[in-house]
């Protein structure tokens, strides 16, 4: 059992002003120039603290909102319940439930949090530096466990509203339901790794979703490749009219049959495979020129404007395939699945220690 608890949060207060201007995507979904916006939004808001000029800039400006009152630590400890309203790359509109709480980051091998994606070290790096100058953390990763969500919606008002998420503090709650089991990472592989190597028994905010919650979506991220004239020809697909005849195909093949819409300049193919992932047919291709998007219609634009020579269209991992694959002990190439929405940062912040 994952050792969930209740924490004191650090939030926002009202001298910081208002929330939408203070919170932020992920630190691994903001662009360079969502950053400089985000910026002029507020001297405080998040974005300062999750992409700042330098670790240590960002440590003093943590310890000085504090200090002055920009954020201020709850009296008591709680867990919280996350609703998330939101539409997804396929245009449908969903709701997402899960319980945010304080969980002890311990090393994979202990069997209670599982991962399913390789990470990089160059990354895991710059998070833990980040870790150690903020001792906080500013955003959950997202967990899932198998099972039914054991949290209702309160009846009374949300104590957080922004952006589509609302959130209720839950001083009553039972969280050995949710710990039951082995959690998997959906999304913050690397701040989990670098909380693990923290030690301390550093423990770490996490957004705990059911498997069974309706709006729990795993949505693909499309290959493009650029700068490669040899993926410019067809590979023995079988040909389609338009992409969206081969979509259609696509949806047809066997969840344990792999398998890619492959777009080129006035050929796109349904591409097969063996009884593996569809990102490990794709990756026989190399990882040179690669870019990824959740958008197909982008990346077959991309193609059809000439500023890329092919597009690989695929569809999204099902919960059950991450979930096995992690079982066994294996991991995802990256950017093999796409949880959707992240949780924004700036709604609740964790110290490292109690």
């Amino acid at each position: 059992m994952a050792a969930l608890e209740p924490f004191r949060a650090v939030r926002y207060s009202g001298a910081a002003g208002s929330l939408a201007d203070l919170v932020a995507p992920p630190y691994d979904a903001v662009t360079g120039d969502q950053r400089d916006r985000l910026l002029t939004r507020s001297p405080y808001n998040v974005v300062r603290l999750l992409l700042p000029e330098s670790v240590e800039e960002a440590g003093r400006l943590y310890r000085d909102w504090l200090d002055d009152g920009i954020l201020v630590r709850e009296g008591e400890p709680a867990a919280w319940l996350l609703v998330e309203d939101y539409v997804g790359p396929d245009g449908v509109a969903r709701e997402r439930r899960g319980v945010v709480v304080s969980l002890a980051a311990q090393p994979y091998e202990a069997g209670r949090v599982l991962p399913h994606e390789r990470t990089h070290p160059r990354i895991r790096e710059e998070r833990l530096r980040l870790l150690r100058a903020l001792r906080a953390q500013p955003e959950p990763i997202l967990l899932l466990h198998e099972g039914e969500q054991a949290v209702r919606t309160p009846e009374h008002e949300a104590d957080l509203r922004v952006d589509g998420s609302r959130l209720w503090s839950l001083r009553d709650v039972d969280l050995e339901r949710v710990g039951a089991g082995p959690l998997l990472i959906a999304d913050g592989h690397h701040r989990y790794e670098s909380a693990v190597e923290l030690g301390d028994a550093a423990r770490i905010m996490a957004l705990v979703v059911s498997t069974t919650d309706p709006g729990l979506q795993v949505f693909p991220t499309h290959r493009v490749f650029a700068g490669r004239p040899d993926l410019s020809e067809s590979t023995g697909g079988t040909r389609f009219d338009s992409v969206d005849d081969a979509l259609g195909a696509l949806a047809t093949v066997s969840p344990g049959r792999a398998a890619a819409v492959a777009h080129r300049a006035g050929v796109t193919e349904l591409l097969e495979g063996a009884d593996e992932l569809d990102v490990e047919l794709v990756d026989r291709f190399g990882l040179e020129g690669i870019s990824y998007t959740p958008d197909a219609a982008a990346a077959v634009a991309a193609v059809d404007r000439g500023e890329a020579d092919a597009a690989f269209l695929l569809r999204g991992a099902r919960v059950e395939d991450v979930f096995a694959v992690a079982r066994r002990g294996e991991r995802m190439p990256p950017k093999s699945t796409y949880f959707y929405p992240k949780p924004l940062s700036g709604l609740l912040f964790h110290p490292v220690q109690p």
